[in-house]
């Protein structure tokens, strides 16, 4: 039998695309920006908010999948991360070179760092022990003894990463000092006040150096008092040499003695200290040099001595 239109069995499916196409031509009719008539919060939005809202073209709203993979396993990082600072423990030792690192003194995120590293080392371990296990056989013992030993050493090389970031940072700031000194120095004896040559240093300087004392300028701007900024500079580094050229110059700003002469001596202070690092330096490799020497130079020119006097006892004979 036929149906309205002739055709068995194509009346439900006509009305049901007919009707889907109804209800589409009737959402984009609602959506047109004539029928979208703004709330009154909408309208008084723009007028009352502090910051103008940035556009999401440029904000970047879609989510990919690296973003989304981060959403999900940061809860896991954080707990993980938690377990990690109550085994450890040395929050006010990381927070130490956190600053003489030059970063934010934020110990939650340094432990998920930690977390990041030891999982890396985790998978490192894993694929190693993999491997031998595959090829050997046997016991499961390997591959978890190394999968242990690769999350526990990444999680203390990132430790380690973190003080060789500090002591780098800081021999820079040393490299810095004699020179920035010297700057100030010269400033000073030119008739500037030490606000006014440190702000002279700091913008024609660049370095680790210079960041710090321009962190000191800001302190100083923000309500603190000169001695009191400086200190902080002393608090954040660990070099002997900046905690005696900021206790100089605070003495030399609460007293009123000559800056100039104390900034000179301070550079040639931190001066005489590096020339003594560098000839302990070169004592040191001086030492080490004679490790070739004596084990390998020396028996083979002693074979070469020796050599000919055997072949000929063994030809004589």
């Amino acid at each position: 039998m036929s149906g309205p239109w002739g055709v068995d069995g194509l009346s439900g499916p006509g009305a049901g695309l007919g009707l889907l196409l109804g209800i589409g031509l009737a959402l984009v009719w609602l959506g047109l920006p004539v029928h979208r008539r703004p709330r009154l919060e909408q309208r008084l939005h723009p007028y009352l908010r502090d910051a103008p809202k940035p556009s999401r073209l440029l904000a970047g709203s879609q989510v990919d999948g690296a973003s989304a993979l981060g959403v999900l396993l940061r809860p896991v990082v954080g707990d993980l991360a938690r377990g990690v600072e109550r085994m450890l423990g040395g929050s006010a030792s990381v927070r130490r070179r956190l600053l003489r690192a030059g970063r934010a003194p934020d110990v939650d995120k340094f432990r998920a760092e930690q977390v990041v590293w030891g999982a890396v080392g985790t998978v490192a371990g894993a694929a190693l022990g993999t491997v031998l296990w595959l090829d050997n056989g046997g016991s499961l013992v390997p591959l978890v003894s190394l999968t242990l030993c690769g999350c526990g050493i990444g999680i203390v090389a990132r430790d380690q990463w973190l003080s060789h970031e500090a002591n780098r940072r800081e021999a820079r700031m040393l490299a810095e000092f004699p020179t920035v000194a010297e700057l100030l120095a010269l400033a000073v004896g030119a008739g500037e006040g030490a606000v006014g040559a440190l702000e002279r240093v700091c913008r024609l300087s660049r370095g680790e150096l210079a960041t710090e004392l321009g962190r000191c300028l800001a302190d100083a701007r923000a309500g603190a008092n000169l001695p009191t900024a400086l200190q902080g500079l002393a608090d954040r580094t660990g070099l002997p040499s900046l905690a005696r050229f900021v206790d100089g110059m605070v003495v030399a700003v609460q007293r009123g003695t000559p800056l100039a002469e104390v900034l000179r001596a301070q550079a040639q202070d931190v001066r005489e200290a590096g020339r003594r690092a560098v000839m302990e330096e070169g004592g040191k490799k001086e030492i080490l040099m004679m490790v070739p020497v004596v084990f390998l130079v020396l028996p083979v020119t002693v074979l070469f001595a020796v050599f000919p006097g055997f072949s000929l006892l063994q030809f004589t004979l």
